[in-house]
């Protein structure tokens, strides 16, 4: 098999940030899951790191003890990261069959479940997990912001959310929706925002109009404990 190149993780990218089919997007995701992480390694993708530490520097608590929902957990890069950082126990999402199956062979989980994120309700209880997090996938074409609602609804009072979005021109206006979403998240008493990281290389740009880099974010809110 040859070896992939920047030119290919490109395409593969591109493709990806599509503004597709909800099948369309599974079938695509399926596909590239065997390449996938090959693939974010080329384009140097520090979102799963950037979003542990941020995570593990603000946490109140026993990592060992903490139950984390990974939503959009892909093949497990996220959880690889937490662990590291003591974390133990993880529930995975995922749309997609291909990348469910990937993050079963890291052996992270003790639980993994497919669902469509915005198509129906995440599949676990109400106020069940210390952490939620959705890594890489809050973007135009990707999930749709209400789902952000469903993540605070699953976790536990007081418990964190952590998310990212990438801040180029492309999701800018789905980043300014996204934030307006927290905002009134936070007016209505839900939830209470403790981390604002913004990081300029946060990927290598795929685009011909961007620089090397593009810009990205990490949030973490914790809910009230009302």
């Amino acid at each position: 098999m040859s070896e992939r190149t920047f030119d290919d993780v490109k395409d593969a990218i591109l493709s990806a940030h599509k503004s597709t089919e909800a099948k369309d997007k599974v079938d695509f995701y399926n596909t590239w899951a065997e390449k996938y992480d090959q693939d974010v390694a080329l384009l140097d993708y520090h979102a799963p790191s950037l979003a542990a530490n941020c995570l593990s520097s603000c946490f109140h608590g026993d990592p060992d003890t903490a139950l984390v929902l990974d939503v959009a957990c892909g093949t497990g890069l996220f959880a690889t990261e937490l662990k590291r950082m003591g974390f133990m126990h993880f529930v995975g999402v995922d749309g997609s069959i291909g990348m469910l199956e990937l993050a079963s062979k890291t052996g992270l989980y003790q639980d993994l479940r497919q669902c469509m994120l915005g198509d129906g309700e995440l599949p676990v209880q109400a106020e069940q997990f210390d952490v939620v997090a959705i890594i890489g996938a809050l973007s135009i074409g990707h999930v749709p912001v209400r789902v952000i609602r469903e993540l605070c609804q699953v976790t536990k009072p007081g418990g964190y959310i952590c998310m990212t979005t990438r801040a180029n021109q492309d999701n800018l206006d789905y980043k300014a929706e996204l934030e307006h979403e927290l905002k009134l998240m936070e007016e209505a008493g839900l939830c209470a925002r403790i981390v604002f990281k913004e990081v300029e290389e946060w990927e290598k740009a795929v685009s011909d109009q961007e620089q090397a880099y593009i810009p990205g974010v990490v949030y973490v809110y914790r809910k009230s404990s009302q």
